[in-house]
């Protein structure tokens, strides 16, 4: 796969369209074996966790087997984020390539989640951070880190949130 622009694009819009889609395999299979995702919360000062290991995290996954237990609890209805089945719709914007080499590409942009649960409509927004590995004939999401800027939420975040 060429590292353009637009087909670095193209890649993190799959990434939104299988989430909306719930399509997890295809989803899953965007990460890295040893992919971190890591949601950072904010502490009591407005600023977020530096360290997923000592401090709170919203979301917090070393491996990309972490995310396989959370589709599996999503897909056998074990998770209470998902009943009933909430809708979603992600939004990207402002893709900027923070640094590429040969091997790997670090990615910011900014994202917008609409998601429909209970007849109710929430929106979620932040900015996400991706470290893509271009070893491989496709790529893979190496580390994945969201800031997520409405943190007021009324009930559990789930993955497929944001």
């Amino acid at each position: 796969m060429s590292t353009s622009y637009e087909n670095l694009c193209a890649f993190l819009y799959r990434e939104a369209n299988y989430l909306d889609d719930r399509d997890w395999d295809n989803w899953l299979a965007l990460y890295d074996v040893n992919c971190s995702f890591w949601m950072p919360s904010w502490d009591d000062d407005g600023e977020l966790t530096d360290d997923p290991q000592s401090q709170i995290s919203l979301i917090w996954y070393g491996r990309r087997a972490g995310l396989e237990d959370r589709v599996f609890r999503i897909r056998t209805e074990r998770s209470s984020a998902t009943i009933p089945d909430t809708r979603t719709n992600h939004h990207i914007s402002n893709v900027v390539i923070l640094e590429k080499s040969d091997m790997s590409v670090k990615l910011r942009f900014n994202w917008h989640t609409m998601s429909v649960r209970y007849n109710h409509t929430d929106h979620f927004c932040g900015t996400s951070f991706y470290t893509l590995d271009l070893s491989g004939e496709t790529p893979r999401i190496k580390e994945k880190k969201v800031v997520l800027k409405t943190d007021y939420i009324r009930h559990v975040i789930d993955i497929y949130h944001i």
